[in-house]
């Protein structure tokens, strides 16, 4: 933690779940979850999936500075204690030839089920074992990979000109994603395959990543969570002390406003949730 963090500022949560920073990416909000990073503590961040771009990497080699700050910010929280898991996903899938491994302090796994302090259980996983075009048509991922590239592009040039005349960040992919029918259709058919696999598992909710759509939601008596990503969105999702998980959202860089204001966290009231007791069947 940095000497101008202002300490009473500083929110602790028990667990912080983070997915898609998509680190090697040109679009990747590294400096946002630095911020991020600095401004909330936790006993475990669990990472699912996404964090590197190996795809990105593959076709050209791009690791600016702050992409090392994330990873040394992360290692240095390993150092001091912090529990960390990293669950690949399928941009960083090279990670899944070593679960059980330990790089620095953070320990790889495939997927896990964690008991929140409530009593819940949440099978935690990426994601994308349940998108078939990820999983039988990988030429057509790779294509979809670059058209979200290319609207990824379009968000930077167009808010460079709203910062430009003092208007706030706006996603340009965000509002295109949500507006095509398809894509509607496949975070809604994927949301309910993921949640059956909760309940296969016999657990009480799903956390995951891989579809970069933040949202918190009850299917049918399982609890649906997803901690959104760090190129569009900058969402996360924070267990408290009490087993509550509440979705966090990071627009604005904390240097960009003065010191005696507090951490720009900007989720909408209807985000942050307390999740309601489900009944038992």
């Amino acid at each position: 933690m940095s000497q101008d963090t202002n300490e009473a500022a500083v929110r602790r949560f028990r667990t912080l779940f983070i997915s898609d920073v998509h680190l090697g990416s040109k679009s990747a909000k590294a400096d946002h979850l630095i911020d991020f990073l600095r401004y909330h503590e936790a006993e475990t961040i669990v990472l699912i999936g996404d964090i590197v771009d190996g795809w990105r990497l593959k076709r050209s080699w791009y690791w600016p500075q702050d992409a090392n700050d994330v990873v040394q910010k992360l290692l240095r929280k390993a150092r001091k204690g912090t529990r960390i898991i990293y669950i690949p996903g399928n941009h960083d899938e090279f990670l899944r030839d070593f679960p059980g491994i330990h790089f620095g302090g953070i320990e790889v796994k495939t997927n896990t089920i964690h008991q929140a302090a409530d009593g819940k259980r949440y099978l935690v996983l990426h994601g994308d074992e349940f998108d078939v075009v990820v999983r039988h048509a990988r030429f057509l991922a790779y294509l979809g990979d670059w058209a979200y590239d290319a609207a990824l592009g379009i968000n930077i040039v167009l808010n460079v000109l709203r910062r430009r005349i003092g208007m706030p960040y706006w996603s340009f992919s965000a509002w295109a994603k949500h507006r095509v029918k398809q894509a509607v259709n496949f975070i809604g058919e994927f949301q309910k395959v993921v949640a059956e696999e909760a309940r296969r598992h016999e657990v009480d909710g799903v956390i995951c990543g891989h579809i970069h759509h933040a949202a918190i939601e009850d299917m049918d008596g399982i609890t649906y969570i997803n901690s959104g990503d760090w190129v569009e969105s900058c969402t996360a999702i924070g267990e408290t002390l009490d087993g509550e998980m509440t979705l966090l959202t990071w627009r604005v860089l904390r240097a960009e406003t003065t010191p005696t204001t507090t951490p720009p966290l900007l989720a909408p009231p209807v985000a942050q949730v307390k999740l309601r007791e489900v009944e038992a069947a």
